[in-house]
């Protein structure tokens, strides 16, 4: 299996890779590459977005509004699973509202974009202190990218809503994601976006500074 950095074409680290489909092929494409706003971000937790209504899917052609134009901040969120995705070279995070392993979950998901870059290498280095290295891990293999034991993490990102498939571990519970930075644990520092699941909601990429997890 590809390490960091290894896989979709990439080169020889977490921000050189070269995404194996085209932008056309990926759902709404232009809605989840924006930069994240200045405002004041909404304080939510990870049981809220679960409970956000899904509502009908988009359309690739869909975009952005209502929750989706908001900044959410989640303060305390536990990293479950992380993984690099081949398809457009994201990092994906799944975050819960407890430690537990078998909690609901939400995917945060971290750009390829230049700007991302510092984050991507910061996570990248925050995980390996914690002896876990990311990795091109498909879908079907998911599993493979469970931490050990989720470590604590804080997450600034914008909410996204994805279509309605199968896009991480059985605990994702929504379509919702979060496109942004994370930070906790050990200073490993994540931008992602929120929760894949059995709904099409995601929180959309976010673009701020990355965080530190603690």
């Amino acid at each position: 299996m590809a390490s960091c950095g290894g896989g979709g074409g990439g080169g020889s680290d977490v921000c050189s890779c070269t995404p194996a489909a085209p932008a056309s092929q990926d759902f709404r494409h232009a809605e989840k590459h924006v930069p994240l706003p200045s405002s004041t971000p909404v304080q939510t937790t990870v049981a809220q977005i679960l409970g956000w209504a899904f509502g009908p899917d988009p359309l690739d052609s869909t975009l952005r509004t209502g929750r989706e134009l908001t900044l959410y901040q989640i303060t305390t969120a536990y990293l479950q699973n992380a993984r690099l995705i081949s398809f457009d070279c994201d990092v994906h995070f799944e975050i819960s509202d407890t430690p537990d392993k078998n909690a609901p979950r939400v995917i945060v998901e971290t750009a390829i974009d230049s700007e991302y870059c510092p984050s991507r290498k910061a996570i990248e280095g925050g995980l390996a202190q914690h002896h876990f290295q990311l990795q091109y891990i498909a879908n079907a293999d998911v599993s493979q990218a469970e931490l050990p034991q989720a470590l604590p993490v804080s997450v600034l990102g914008l909410a996204f809503r994805d279509f309605e498939h199968n896009r991480g571990s059985v605990e994702v519970g929504t379509p919702w994601d979060s496109m942004g930075t994370a930070s906790g644990g050990s200073n490993v520092t994540v931008r992602a976006r929120s929760p894949k699941g059995q709904s099409a909601t995601e929180f959309p990429k976010a673009f701020p500074q990355a965080q530190q997890l603690s």
